[in-house]
């Protein structure tokens, strides 16, 4: 048999394309090792790049690659925002706290930089209609300026009626700021934002997808939902600006969730957030040249803003709450729309309920994601062996994001109990270290637990074998997800 003498120019192209992609495997697979991250998140990826040709790829270029060392802001405006807009600082022990708890209000002010406060107002909303009615009305009441950041800003009804009232107020004279993040957005028609900039609204999309910088952005969501009016009133929690937050969904299920409207001290911190992303998307100093009014309200409701976001050096939502469910003595109870906990935060709580404190998770029977829904379930069998109580929320989408410890501290705001909103994701969370709060938090929660069908294991064991095995498949890759 003759063997070629030479080979042809197109056997030399597949041999360099080949040796490429091995090069390009190789070098992700010793970056993400270099990272030195969670040992089982590395390893998801490393084994994804091995044995998924070219798709692991794909998949590592653009969700598995860290913005940990990139700057939102810099030193020198920082300081300068920081100067003009941190809240005065208060003594802990001017709040009846034990010493796990103060020691949690020092953890989450040096992850983030939030200063307690007190001397706030809070009133919660568990339904879409009377948040979104209270914040009409506070902005049609603005007089100096609004800071709007949310996730999903829809041009459906009420984003309408919400970008109605932003353009009056603009071209009343009130400068108004819109944040949204351009994916969760998406399906917003350009012409909505720039109906709302044609009338003096500054709109401006976080982290904006497009072809160039597709694979450097679509991972990372601003998942924050902040409103500032006047620098005296804030908003805070899980509804975006979409109808399902007031109507339910399609099919006739409700859509369950919660929000703040806060008073007092706690408003600067919000609007000092805003104001670090904003910087970050203008690329210039921008200071709010607003006066807050301090001392709206005086008493002694300890509140604590805590940010998190992946360029942070530490995952500071993930720690802050490790440490809230490791000084729990009596009861933790979470609610979550997704359950996908760290190995931290999963033995935090089997340790918990294995110390006989009452440990309860809820999270929707029927969720939005199928593949999050399944995941989320591959955990529940390791909840009930240990004696934490899982209830499922069966009238529809549960979407509220708290936690509730003891009797004095509660958690609420944007974060899901889960890899991408601890890793991913910009969120924001409140720190309430407040007895009446924390009792009506309860009262909420016990209240939702009427609606729900408590998991038992033996129950649990019987589900159908197809679930299971879409459980077992899901759980390997659920940092990823």
């Amino acid at each position: 048999m003759n063997i070629p003498e030479t080979i042809s120019l197109s056997s030399w192209l597949v041999i360099l394309l080949i040796a490429l992609y091995v090069a390009m495997i190789v070098s992700s697979v010793v970056v993400v090792l270099k990272e030195n991250r969670n040992p089982i998140r590395a390893l998801s990826w490393v084994v994804a790049l091995i044995f998924l040709p070219g798709v692991g790829l794909v998949f590592y270029l653009f969700f598995g690659r860290s913005l940990k060392g990139l700057t939102m802001i810099s030193r020198h405006n920082k300081r300068k925002l920081m100067h003009r807009h941190t809240p005065k600082r208060v003594d802990i022990a001017e709040l009846e706290l034990d010493n796990g708890i103060r020691n949690l209000v020092k953890l989450a002010h040096n992850l983030s930089g939030g200063p307690l406060t007190v001397n706030n107002e809070i009133d919660i909303f568990t339904d879409g209609l009377s948040k979104f009615d209270s914040l009409k009305s506070d902005l049609k009441n603005a007089r100096k300026s609004i800071l709007l950041q949310y996730y999903i800003f829809l041009d459906d009804s009420i984003g309408n009626e919400v970008a109605d009232i932003l353009i009056d107020r603009a071209q009343n004279g009130v400068a108004v700021k819109v944040i949204y993040d351009h994916v969760g957005s998406f399906s917003a028609k350009k012409s909505f934002f720039k109906r709302m900039e044609a009338a003096g609204v500054e709109t401006h999309p976080f982290f904006r997808v497009n072809f160039p910088q597709l694979a450097n952005r679509i991972n990372w969501r601003n998942h924050r939902k902040i409103v500032v009016i006047d620098g005296e009133i804030g908003y805070i929690g899980g509804m975006n600006v979409a109808d399902r937050y007031i109507d339910g969904l399609q099919n006739g299920d409700v859509w369950r969730d919660t929000h703040f409207r806060v008073k007092g001290d706690i408003v600067e911190s919000l609007l000092y957030s805003f104001a670090i992303d904003w910087n970050f998307l203008k690329k210039k100093q921008y200071i709010p040249h607003i006066e807050p009014v301090h001392g709206v309200t005086r008493n002694s409701t300890g509140v604590q803003l805590v940010t998190s976001g992946p360029i942070d050096r530490w995952n500071n939502l993930s720690l802050v709450f490790l440490k809230a469910i490791l000084s729990a003595r009596k009861s933790v109870y979470i609610q979550t729309p997704y359950f996908l906990p760290t190995d931290a935060l999963m033995n935090a709580l089997q340790a918990a309920a294995l110390s006989k404190i009452d440990v309860r998770i809820m999270m929707p029977e029927k969720t939005d994601s199928a593949l999050l829904h399944y995941a989320s379930f591959s955990y529940v069998t390791q909840c009930l062996k240990a004696g934490i109580k899982v209830y499922l929320y069966t009238p529809g989408m549960l979407h509220a994001k708290a936690m509730i410890i003891d009797d004095t501290l509660v958690t609420a705001g944007s974060t899901n109990f889960d890899f991408r909103s601890f890793e991913n994701n910009f969120e924001c969370n409140l720190l309430i270290y407040d007895a009446p709060i924390n009792a009506k938090m309860r009262e909420i929660f016990f209240d939702d637990l009427k609606r729900c069908r408590k998991v038992t294991l033996e129950q649990w064991r019987k589900r159908p074998l197809s679930q299971r095995l879409l459980e077992s498949l899901l759980r390997p890759i659920s940092p990823l997800l």
